[in-house]
C-alpha cells in the first residue's frame, strides 16, 4: 500500500518503512500524521479525492539536517555586475510507519432481502375462534 502526501509544497510517494527528506517541519511529539492524502493505492485499488480523504499516513521524525548547497550566480554582461550566493535548505528526516485507509473505506451495507411473510387466511383465523 502506498500513498502520495503533500508537504513543503512538494508531493512524495511513500509506503511503510520508507525514509524521506522533507522541508523542515516544526513538530511537537513523537509522531506526525499527514491528512488529507492525495492518492492511496490499496493493493491495486486506487483511491482519489473523497475516497482518500479519510486515509492517514503516520511518520516518525528521525532528525534534522541540511540539504545540499545550491549555488546562485547572477551575471550581467558588459556591466561589471556579478553576484554570488548560496543556499542550504533545512530538512527533516521522516520514517513512514504506516499508511492506512482509516474511515475512508465505507463498510458495505448488507442488502436487505425482502422476506415475504405468508398472509394468514381470514377464514383460518376465524375458524379457530369458532372451534373454541
Amino acid at each position: 500500500m502506498y500513498a502520495v502526501i503533500k508537504t513543503g509544497g512538494k508531493q512524495h510517494k511513500v509506503k511503510a518503512g520508507d525514509v524521506i527528506e522533507v522541508e523542515k517541519l516544526v513538530h511537537e511529539g513523537k509522531t506526525l500524521i499527514f491528512q488529507p492524502i492525495l492518492v492511496v493505492d490499496d493493493d491495486g485499488k486506487t483511491h482519489v479525492g473523497a475516497e482518500a480523504a479519510g486515509a492517514t499516513v503516520t511518520a516518525k521524525p528521525l532528525g534534522e539536517q541540511k540539504g545540499d548547497k545550491v549555488k546562485i550566480f547572477k551575471y550581467r554582461p558588459k556591466t561589471g555586475y556579478a553576484k554570488r550566493g548560496g543556499h542550504r535548505q533545512l530538512l527533516t528526516m521522516l520514517e513512514i510507519e504506516s499508511v492506512s485507509m482509516g474511515s475512508a473505506k465505507k463498510a458495505e451495507k448488507p442488502k436487505a432481502e425482502k422476506v415475504e411473510e405468508p398472509e394468514a387466511a381470514p377464514e383460518a383465523a376465524s375458524g379457530t375462534a369458532e372451534e373454541s
